[in-house]
């Protein structure tokens, strides 16, 4: 077992995120709904590993990283920048008036997971504070699981870095509060969106045994450890603005 957990670095676990991720896109892409096909079922579950991993890098990255000042200012940028392309992308975009949120009178994915990610960090940070009053952690925990609820994947990517975060060495409690937060969004998206990809949210569970390969290395190659830096802030908004295009294209 010992050697199986060092076969994947963070660079290789990110690809394969990256990959998962893009599938399951070109998948809502040509199947703009909730088609119950197999093909297409069996590629969203895969592509339900996306979420974990980066949550969990992002856990990762709050005790690796030189500066947590710029790290977060970073996700938040690039949760700013891939709004209106996950808007654009969105099955749910109807016109430009679909990019302000709430105001079709939605309130779920009214911005992408990047924003739940980004509060995520800011949650960690506010747990591992020394400074702060556990009760006023309560709070200001609470107050962003409100502000996240609304964006895609809700505040179970925040909560889900939280529990990283906080059970660093532990891994059987990450993976059980992972599964038990995953299991509350599929509760909500069983009974307020679909049924069926409610269920399909578990597949989560198929991230645990990638996480459980992770070596805790970036890399050898440090121009390649450079690139993956920025590889996904890049790649997300990018694939979704290339993939609107096309449906806009193909739609006149």
């Amino acid at each position: 077992m010992e050697k199986m957990k060092r076969m994947l670095n963070s660079n290789k676990l990110k690809v394969i995120a990256i990959i998962a991720m893009t599938l399951d896109h070109l998948i809502w892409f040509l199947y703009p709904s909730y088609t119950r096909e197999i093909i297409p079922l069996i590629i969203h579950i895969i592509g339900r590993i996306t979420c974990p991993l980066m949550c969990y890098f992002i856990a990762e990255g709050y005790y690796h990283t030189k500066n947590i000042t710029k790290y977060t200012f970073r996700l938040f940028l690039f949760a700013i920048i891939s709004h209106v392309p996950y808007m654009m992308f969105s099955i749910n975009y109807k016109d430009w008036t679909s990019i302000i949120p709430f105001y079709n009178k939605e309130f779920l994915n009214q911005t992408s997971v990047m924003w739940s990610l980004a509060w995520g960090l800011v949650m960690l940070r506010i747990e591992c504070s020394t400074k702060i009053k556990n009760i006023i952690k309560v709070i200001l925990i609470l107050l962003i699981c409100i502000i996240s609820f609304p964006s895609d994947w809700s505040c179970i990517a925040s909560l889900c870095i939280l529990a990283f975060g906080c059970n660093r060495g532990n891994f059987k409690k990450q993976m059980l509060w992972m599964v038990f937060y995953v299991f509350l969004y599929a509760v909500v998206y069983f009974f307020t969106i679909d049924k069926l990809y409610g269920v399909i949210q578990m597949g989560v569970v198929l991230a645990i045994p990638l996480i459980m390969l992770y070596n805790g290395q970036r890399g050898n190659n440090k121009t390649i450890n450079k690139i993956m830096k920025w590889i996904f802030y890049i790649y997300y908004p990018l694939h979704l603005i290339i993939l609107s295009l096309i449906r806009f294209l193909l739609l006149k």
